[in-house]
């Protein structure tokens, strides 16, 4: 039961999140960014939130930028989302994508040698 809690939570911030950035946020390095998921631990006090870019910049500077945002972020987060705390945003960057564009690109390496 806690982790259907969990889980509900974490879809709530992924959604309020990624609307925020998308429709509030003024910053065109936050408007590039799009949020794939998030993760909640379970006392609910940090949220992280993995998200990709369109930007072509290092991952640690992706990550310092989106960080930065967090309080703000998290302050317009606890507006919309009715829990007694509002956990700590951190964004971590979503390596999934590139891993499933490199496999894809080693694959059709592989077709186009046969």
């Amino acid at each position: 039961m806690r982790d259907l809690k969990l889980k509900r939570i974490a879809s709530a911030i992924t959604k309020e999140v990624s609307d925020i950035i998308a429709n509030e946020a003024s910053d065109n390095f936050l408007k590039s960014i799009t949020i794939t998921g998030c993760e909640v631990n379970n006392d609910l006090s940090i949220a992280k939130v993995y998200f990709t870019s369109l930007l072509d910049l290092p991952k640690e500077t992706l990550e310092k930028e989106t960080n930065e945002a967090a309080s703000y972020i998290r302050k317009e987060l606890a507006d919309r989302i009715e829990i007694r705390h509002t956990p700590k945003l951190e964004f971590k960057f979503d390596e999934s994508i590139a891993y499933g564009n490199k496999i894809e690109k080693i694959i059709e390496e592989i077709h186009e040698e046969e």
